[in-house]
């Protein structure tokens, strides 16, 4: 039996042998005839991965040839008298060997291959036949990997508007779409904010809702090239931008392809890295299309059976508490344990750091989405999806409140990736205040202390735990717990910063409500001292003082003389003005604080006086209990 396959074999070489020589003297000839013949004989019997005989073939031919046979294509020369009329065969032809040229990476990157993607390009936008688009695809692909000048080509001719006008054409799962595909990564390179703002956004949106259809309906290897670009653009420095022109897309069937692509690659065994890359995604499209992206029908290929509608919710929910619990604990080794060898190095640790983010928000949008559940119209979840995705949260949080406890007991402070934990658990917190009660107790002190990378002290920690600290200082342990741990200066201090923000321009009223009124539910607790705080309190009422003299709001008004009345019941006139750091234009500013409150009372009240009428009652009740010590302020209010 070996020996007929042997003379087979042999047969095919001299034979091959003998058509590479028949070709090679054609493609010498002096007529065009001669040549034409050659390249005829060429794409029926050279095989594309022979790259030695085409690299001979090539160099037999010559690029000037090469470059008439094209040209005639396009209705711009002859090769022969009166060839004209052959104009289409010619442009196949032309075509059909320029890619199989390219195969051979030397010939893909000469300056006479890249010097033809226009004509390419030109090509490409007369001819809607599959087998020469294939063929010019194929060779625009070859000419971009082969050098960067190709690629540059390629995209200076206009590659990403080619791309976005040609894609919607495509057949799904093609090998056309593919090296699409494969031209759009190479090309994202080549774009930068500025670029794309300016030149390329519709563009950019149209390609991913085609890309987002691939990505949904196949089951090979083209759903992973989808997965890949399609993380590779929301990773990018112009997303932003691009999530904006999204939004505006009325066609709603690409964010629900996005969503049956998130959803398979999560219940699948894939590599951890592409599971990551689904929930970028999965980020992405909840910042586009918000959180009740996270609910809706699933269509997979081959499944008759319809799916719960709140699968993806689960899969994102299951996955982000995988990757939180792994995250965090290589970001607790690489800056704890691994950081006394060489092999843990700083990139890592932003890399870490980085993936954190994403995965953080996801389970923000989750806290939001749950929370929000009763009143978004359309998205209910049963109770048996309720408590799986409350447990999956409690379980998150216990893992970033672990993380917490090990930066404290390593004495770190300062850190965006513990900023952003402190922030995921105040968005928890925020909606289920007694959650995880015996960590919080030991850990809100650290918490309000906790720094970004880029601050001279805590500021944005004490904002992301204030709804938390509102609702929890409404009764007595919570206030217990925030004076015994000393969180109330930090309070104060934020207070303080946001009102020096509010006097620049920058409005933050939301924060400012919260923390005047958690200093307020402090204050008005008989049972808590302050005794050996003056200063604390002190700088507090002459950042009132300032703030209010300059503002004709009358809410903050009234949150301010609120405060101010409170924190006159721990003390006298006498003991502020003999402060160091207390002066009588202080006091001048406080006291007209107090009478413009008060003179708020009256049968004639304005709606905002009547709205803030318990502030209201705050202050005249205090001022009746503390005006003899105040005799400043008692002669204001006379006036």
């Amino acid at each position: 039996m070996e020996e007929p396959q042997l003379l087979q074999q042999q047969e095919e070489e001299q034979s091959q042998s003998v058509s590479l020589q028949d070709c090679l003297k054609l493609l010498k000839g002096e007529q065009d005839e001669q040549r034409l013949a050659g390249l005829l004989l060429v794409t029926k019997s050279c095989k594309s991965d022979d790259l030695v005989s085409l690299r001979a073939i090539y160099d037999a031919v010559g690029p000037h040839f090469l470059d008439r046979l094209l040209r005639t294509g396009l209705g711009k020369g002859v090769v022969s008298s009166g060839s004209g009329e052959n104009r289409d065969a010619y442009l196949q032809l032309s075509v059909s060997v320029l890619s199989a040229f390219c195969r051979v990476s030397e010939i893909a990157s000469s300056k006479e291959m890249v010097s033809k993607v226009p004509m390419i390009f030109e090509v490409m936008s007369m001819k809607s036949g599959m087998p020469v688009l294939e063929e010019c695809y194929e060779f625009l692909y070859l000419v971009s990997t082969a050098s960067e000048d190709g690629l540059t080509a390629v995209y200076e001719s206009g590659g990403i508007k080619l791309l976005a006008h040609q894609m919607s054409a495509l057949p799904d799962g093609s090998r056309l779409m593919e090296l699409a595909t494969k031209l759009v990564q190479l090309m994202l390179k080549k774009l930068s904010q500025g670029i794309v703002e300016n030149d390329h956004l519709s563009e950019l949106s149209v390609i991913v809702t085609k890309i987002a259809r691939q990505f949904a309906l196949l089951q090979n290897a083209l759903k992973f090239e989808a997965l890949h670009l399609l993380s590779a653009i929301f990773s990018s420095e112009y997303s932003t931008l691009l999530h904006d022109a999204l939004r505006v897309i009325q066609n709603e069937n690409w964010s629900n392809h996005m969503r049956d692509g998130v959803a398979t690659i999560l219940q699948n065994r894939v590599a951890p890295a592409e599971k990551f890359e689904a929930l970028i995604l999965a980020e992405s499209m909840v910042s586009i299309k918000g959180e009740g992206w996270l609910i809706g029908q699933i269509n997979l290929p081959n499944v008759q059976d319809p799916i719960p509608a709140d699968r993806c919710l689960l899969l994102v929910l299951e996955s982000s508490r995988v990757e939180v619990a792994v995250l965090l604990n290589e970001l607790a080794y690489s800056k704890y344990e691994a950081s006394k060898s060489s092999s843990s190095t700083a990139e890592t640790i932003i890399s870490k750091q980085q993936k954190v983010t994403v995965v953080f928000s996801l389970v923000e949008k989750i806290i939001k989405l749950i929370s929000n559940i009763g009143e978004t119209e359309g998205h209910v979840l049963d109770e048996n999806t309720f408590i799986k995705a409350i447990n999956g949260l409690n379980e998150t949080i216990g893992v970033v409140l672990e993380y917490l406890q090990d930066a404290k007991e390593h004495g770190q402070k300062v850190g965006n990736d513990l900023l952003a934990s402190v922030r995921l658990v105040g968005s928890y917190l925020a909606e289920a205040p007694v959650a995880c009660e015996d960590k919080i107790t030991e850990l809100l002190g650290y918490m309000l202390s906790v720094e970004g990378e880029h601050e001279s002290s805590p500021f944005y920690s004490v904002c992301f735990l204030l709804p938390m600290l509102c609702q929890k200082t409404m009764k007595i342990e919570g206030c217990k717990l925030l004076a015994s741990s000393g969180g109330y200066k930090a309070v104060v201090d934020c207070l303080m910063k946001l009102i020096e923000q509010n006097r620049n321009g920058v409005e933050n009223n939301g924060c400012i409500f919260l923390a005047c009124d958690t200093i307020m539910n402090l204050l008005k607790m008989e049972q808590i001292t302050f005794s050996e705080d003056e200063s604390t309190f002190i700088s507090l009422l002459k950042a009132l003082a300032l703030w209010t003299e300059k503002t004709n709001d009358q809410s903050f008004i009234m949150l301010a003389s609120s405060i101010c009345t409170l924190i006159f019941d721990m003390t006298s006139e006498n003991a502020l003005l003999n402060h160091p750091s207390f002066s009588s234009s202080c006091l001048d500013s406080l006291s007209r604080l107090i009478a413009r409150s008060l003179a708020s009372w009256g049968q004639d009240m304005s709606d905002a006086a009547k709205a803030d009428m318990d502030l209201l009652e705050i202050v005249t009740a205090g001022y009746s209990r503390w005006a003899d010590r105040f005799p400043q302020i008692q002669k204001a209010v006379g006036r």
